[in-house]
């Protein structure tokens, strides 16, 4: 009773959050979203542009993550560093992020600084500086990362080589942080081509969500954003995946403490009504100490050291994939035939109705502790407008999950899950047989 209390009471509390979203679109593209909140004096400012690797092509792979880095180096107005000075200054905090189809600019910061911030985010927007000298210090910065994040990370080598054989034709076969090659290359002609392309108004999402109201917002934007022209967006990507007929298989052999596996599943992209289940799927079988996988591997058999899941949310169709660590002389193919048991119970075997209740339950704690906080919403609206098609669509997130069937998980594992689907990346330690 106390559980079924507390999700009707969550689900009010989001069918509100729902209502009180406002949609803005100024007159140069860009769309904006603005939720108010007034429960503390803090605001969460985010910038959602459509540009990431799957926009670039071999030779300037890794330049919109290298803009991640570029655009905190200075403009017309507010000069190299200034940016974070200015909102240290004033209170606040950022971050971004790139993936395969977007780059995100963060920002939180108290109320009082808004104007500051719309006049700092317009003037990278619009006037971001290209300074040679600069530009040659972040690519060392970015070739610096891709070391540590790539060449020296397990985890990281072998998740880039299981994405180059898993796609064979889209441009999600390249990492987000480029090949080395590129990051080397690319020239002032393909940074000026794809900052103009991928920063203009019209390639963008803006989310506000704190102590603001629609009408300051609106003024704002219009006063310090609206006077950016648009530009012609980033070309289409029209290469689609060809469906994959066999088993692909990749091996790296490094030095390592213990073999690392990673396998994976072409799915559809994040639009697809089959998200809802691959949630729920990942739930069940690597979600806490009582999944399928974590009692299997860690706990019965222990053969393993740590076991996850995770199905990509992308624009274009994407990978489901498991990871696992075996244990110290473990071969990596007991913990892969586990896996493999593992996946044929759940294609053949219905999920017992508690099993399937408890999955949800832990989607729906996650999906609502993430909208407590002004930066989670933010996050999430953003998300669900871009990869979505709809920000709305955040708000019957419970629903989706509440139609999922112990059918709808069969039907899902056995058309996804299958042998000619799936590319398996294991890095074996050098030296062991």
């Amino acid at each position: 009773m106390k559980l079924l209390l507390a999700t009707v009471l969550a689900a009010a509390t989001v069918q509100a959050q729902s209502n009180e979203v406002k949609s803005q679109m100024l007159a140069n593209g860009l769309k904006i979203l603005v939720q108010e909140d007034h429960n503390i004096p803090n605001v969460a400012m985010y910038f959602f542009y459509r540009i990431g690797s799957r926009n670039e092509k071999p030779g300037t792979t890794g330049v919109s993550h290298f803009f991640e880095h570029m655009m905190f180096n200075g403009a017309a107005k507010y000069g190299p560093k200034q940016f974070d000075n200015e909102m240290e200054k004033a209170g606040g905090n950022n971050n971004a992020y790139t993936s395969e189809d977007v780059t995100v600019y963060t920002d939180w910061f108290p109320s009082s600084a808004l104007d500051l911030m719309f006049d700092m985010e317009a003037d990278r927007m619009q006037n971001l500086a290209f300074d040679p000298k600069i530009i040659e210090s972040e690519r060392g910065v970015v070739y610096s990362e891709r070391r540590s994040s790539v060449d020296n990370s397990n985890q990281g080598i072998l998740y880039e080589q299981l994405r180059a054989a898993a796609f064979i034709a889209h441009p999600y076969h390249w990492p987000v942080v480029g090949w080395p090659s590129d990051i080397e290359s690319w020239t002032m002609d393909d940074l000026r081509a794809h900052y103009k392309t991928g920063y203009a108004p019209n390639n963008c999402v803006m989310v506000v969500v704190g102590d603001v109201t629609l009408d300051r917002v609106t003024a704002l934007a219009k006063k310090y954003l609206e006077p950016i022209p648009s530009q012609a967006p980033p070309p289409p990507v029209r290469t689609i995946e060809p469906e994959q007929l066999g088993e692909r298989r990749v091996t790296v052999k490094k030095a390592a403490q213990l073999p690392v596996q990673l396998i994976a599943f072409h799915t559809p992209n994040a639009k697809s009504p089959d998200t809802a289940v691959f949630e729920v799927i990942d739930a069940i079988m690597t979600s806490g100490e009582s999944s399928r996988l974590y009692k299997r591997l860690i706990d019965q058999d222990q053969i393993a050291l740590n076991v996850r899941a995770f199905n990509e949310q992308t624009l274009d169709p994407g990978l489901y994939i498991f990871s696992m660590t075996p244990r110290a002389k473990i071969d990596p193919a007991q913990t892969e035939k586990v896996l493999y048991e593992e996946i044929s119970k759940l294609q053949n075997t219905a999920v017992p109705d508690d099993e399937l209740r408890k999955a949800k339950n832990q989607l729906l704690t996650q999906h609502y502790r993430q909208l407590k906080t002004i930066a989670g919403r933010a996050n999430l609206l953003g998300t669900y407008e871009v990869f979505y098609g709809d920000y709305n669509k955040l708000y019957t997130f419970d629903q989706d999950i509440e139609k999922v069937t112990a059918a709808d998980v069969q039907r899902v594992a056995k058309k996804y899950f299958s042998e000619k689907n799936r590319t398996v990346a294991t890095l074996i330690p050098e030296g062991a047989k």
